[in-house]
């Protein structure tokens, strides 16, 4: 009889022990209250993690601007100065025959046989005023002579004869820019264009005259 309260005893005791030990491995009051039991480290709440944007691409639906070199700006021109107001053409006088001095000339003194004469003129206004003259091929006249023989006139056989109205200020040399060349033969106005006398040797004058004016007599030679 003692042995059997003996054992009842030490089964209650069995069972209340592992009462004990299932709550302390169940724990059922997790299950309630709304806070997390003293001595629980508190969970950090989760942060928005950015988003990187990668360089140099533009977000969808924004336009990129383009990027490009300023245009410079033209630098505004400047303005030509107005000239010195001076004397129209038309207030000009004509130059008179004896405020102009003109010149005949010869590339060279002497000629071997075969070299052609080329032949200038040179005017100078020796007035204190300038003066307008037409120094045009229809004014021009060059003439050749072998003593009193006239051998060649420039007109006998010219054409398209043109007028040139030049402003001549004092003391200002104009000339001829290129010369009339002379094919050493006699010329007259039934002999152009066909075979014409050939010039001996022997000494030359040339006398040019144009507007009017005419000059003195150059010498040169045929050799």
């Amino acid at each position: 009889m003692y042995r059997r309260r003996r054992l009842a005893v030490v089964v209650v005791l069995l069972l209340i022990v592992g009462g004990a030990v299932a709550l302390a491995v169940w724990q059922p009051w997790r299950g309630w209250g709304g806070g997390d039991p003293a001595g629980a480290a508190p969970t950090a709440a989760p942060r928005d993690t950015p988003r990187a944007t990668p360089t140099g691409t533009a977000s969808a639906g924004v336009p990129t601007p383009t990027l490009s070199a300023p245009t410079p700006s033209a630098p505004a021109s400047p303005k030509p100065s107005s000239p010195s107001p001076g004397p129209s053409p038309s207030s000009i006088a004509v130059c008179s025959p004896g405020e102009v001095t003109v010149t005949a000339k010869t590339d060279k003194g002497s000629y071997g046989g075969g070299e052609k004469p080329q032949l200038t003129i040179s005017v100078v206004n020796e007035s204190d005023a300038p003066c307008v003259m037409n120094v045009g091929t229809a004014t021009q006249s060059f003439i050749i002579e072998s003593g009193s023989d006239t051998w060649w006139r420039s007109t006998d056989c010219q054409s398209d004869s043109s007028d040139q109205v030049v402003q001549l200020d004092p003391g200002k040399e104009v000339a001829t820019v290129t010369p009339l060349v002379w094919d050493r033969t006699r010329s007259s106005v039934d002999t152009c264009g066909k075979d014409r006398q050939k010039a001996l040797p022997g000494y030359y004058t040339l006398t040019v005259s144009i507007g009017g004016v005419d000059s003195e007599a150059a010498q040169f030679r045929l050799r």
